[in-house]
Order: structure tokens, then C-alpha cells, then sequence
């Protein structure tokens, strides 16, 4: 891939994930167009780069075209958490399928590479763990879960099909659980939901018994995973995610201890299609991109925890 190439656009790129990586890319002294249309992305996230002579902001909704000069396409639209795919499923399930297909037509015609923002949730409740790549995955396909599920294996099947048929540049990661500062506090993932209860004094809710699993990867280790892919010429599908796996209650116990330990937990029916297992197999980032984890959890706990306290304070 040409090495020159720096004029990147970042889909979703006022979210939590995608602000980051425009850190990153700004931070290397690269020219930066955010596109979002607002609906889980926050213009706080970018606010120091707006402005700034390498930054562009767009709001706009990838569901519709745009035709823009670009050499990078980060695809990171689609609301992630499952209270917010789930408020409109239907518009999840577009923003995937049409979001998708307007970025890879983009990149086609620019010549641009695309990386796809997929997840693990491609696995669906996997009969098989950890869950490595070649996995076809357990996917309800008229479930709750299903707009995002089936959204994102969508998004997947069609980057492969455009590489095959008009040569277009790809490549897709699966990302696993993520979290750091910029989660919403309302989003209902588990961890941002466990720090914001505890802070709040009130009992951390666990769906089902607490024995499902879940690996943790700190945000910044996965934006270093994320640039190395796209950096490669690995098409994939690679999953980037952490080793560290832990059972929901003992990730509520370790929150509770760090942040007061008078609360307790409360047990509540485990949602429809929610996965009992979730751990990636990384051998394959490992191998074909040099990439492994190196943020420590309980390091990126408190960090994440201390983004939070700030948080609070400033909505009070």
C-alpha cells in the first residue's frame, strides 16, 4: 500500500472508539475528515481538533451517500451497545448493510483502502471458546441481538465481495470488548454501567447468575491494534481483543472494592441471545500483525474509573 497516503476518513469518529483512533492519526501528524451524524457520538470527543488545519468535521449519516477525495476509510459507524442497536433496529441493520456499501463504493472510486469496524459478536453465543476467526459463529438471526449480529456479517460479507470483484482494498477486525475513557454512561455496557452504578451508590445489577465471561481490552491497545491492521496487508477477518477473561460478577466484585464496598449485587434475568462466553483467540494478530495487549486491566480500570469521577463532577 502506498506509504504516502494520509488523508483518512473516520466513520463514527466522535464515538468512543473512533475518537481515539483520530487522536492517534492527528497526534502523527496526519489530515483527519470525522464523520458522524451524532446519534451515539459526542462533538466533546473531538472538540481540541475542531479548528485545528488537518481537521475537517462532517455530520452525516452513512446511510446516504457522499463523495469526498479520500485515501483511508476508518468504517466505524453503527451504535455498538445493545441499548443503543436496539432502539432502532431497523436503522442499525441500514447503517450496516447501506453505511457499509456507500463506504466501500467511496473507496472504490478514490482508490482508497477501507477497514471495517466488525465485532465479536459475528460469533453470536459461540459453542466454541476462545473463538478464533475461522468460527462461523451461533447467530440468532431473528433475535433482539439480530439487527447488530447480522448487521455487521453483512458489513463483512460485502468488504470481501468488493475486494473479489472491483479489487477494492480491505481489511476487517472483529473487535471484542473494549473500554476507557468516552464510554456513555448510558450506553448498558457492562463495565461503564458497573462504574456508574457504584458511583452512584447504588447496587450493581448482573444479568443472569454472573458466570458468563467477557475479556476486557483497554481502548488503547485496540486503536494499536486497529492503525497495525490497517497499515498491513492483512485482509482478514482478526479479531483484536484482550486474554484477560473474567466472570461478571467478579468483574461487579473488583468495581465494588474500588469504589465502595457497602454495595452489593443484584441478580436480574440475563436478556435474550446474550453470550455465555466471550474470549478471542489472538494468535493470528499475534502472528501476521506483532500485536498483543499490553495495557494492564486493573490499570485501565482506574483510568477509566477516574474519567468517570471527572465525568460527574462536571454534570452535577
Amino acid at each position: 500500500m502506498d506509504k504516502q497516503r494520509d488523508r483518512n476518513l473516520v466513520t463514527g469518529g466522535a464515538g468512543f472508539l473512533g475518537s481515539h483512533l483520530i487522536d492517534a492519526l492527528m497526534e502523527k501528524g496526519e489530515e483527519v475528515i470525522c464523520l458522524d451524524n451524532y446519534f451515539t457520538g459526542r462533538k466533546q470527543n473531538i472538540i481540541k481538533w475542531i479548528n485545528h488545519p488537518k481537521f475537517e468535521l462532517i455530520r452525516h449519516d452513512v446511510t446516504e451517500p457522499i463523495f469526498l477525495e479520500i485515501d483511508k476509510i476508518w468504517h466505524l459507524a453503527c451504535p455498538a451497545s445493545p441499548i443503543h442497536y436496539q432502539y432502532n433496529p431497523i436503522k442499525t441493520s441500514k447503517t450496516s448493510f447501506l453505511g457499509t456499501y456507500n463506504m466501500l463504493g467511496l473507496a472504490t472510486r478514490t482508490k482508497a483502502k477501507l477497514l471495517l469496524a466488525s465485532t465479536s459478536e459475528v460469533y453470536g453465543n459461540p459453542l466454541i471458546h476462545p473463538q478464533k476467526e475461522s468460527y462461523f459463529g451461533n447467530v440468532n438471526n431473528i433475535g433482539i441481538r439480530s439487527c447488530y449480529d447480522e448487521g455487521k456479517r453483512i458489513a463483512e460479507t460485502l468488504c470481501f465481495d468488493y475486494n473479489r470483484m472491483h479489487k477494492t482494498e480491505i481489511s476487517v477486525m472483529r473487535i471484542f470488548n473494549t473500554f476507557g475513557p468516552r464510554m456513555q454512561i448510558d450506553d448498558g455496557r457492562v463495565v461503564s454501567n458497573f462504574i456508574n452504578q457504584a458511583l452512584r451508590g447504588e447496587n450493581l445489577t448482573v444479568y443472569g447468575d454472573g458466570s458468563q465471561t467477557r475479556s476486557f481490552c483497554y481502548v488503547e491497545d485496540l486503536i494499536n491494534g486497529m492503525i497495525k491492521l490497517m497499515e498491513s496487508e492483512v485482509k482478514g477477518p482478526i479479531n483484536i481483543g484482550a486474554q484477560n477473561e473474567l466472570r461478571i460478577d467478579k468483574l461487579a466484585e473488583i468495581i465494588i472494592k474500588k469504589i465502595n464496598r457497602e454495595l452489593k449485587i443484584n441478580f436480574n434475568p440475563i436478556p435474550q441471545d446474550d453470550p455465555i462466553m466471550r474470549r478471542p483467540s489472538i494468535e493470528k494478530a499475534k502472528k501476521e500483525l506483532g500485536w498483543s495487549p499490553t495495557v494492564d486491566f486493573e490499570e485501565g480500570l482506574e483510568k477509566t474509573i477516574n474519567y468517570f469521577i471527572e465525568l460527574n463532577k462536571l454534570s452535577i
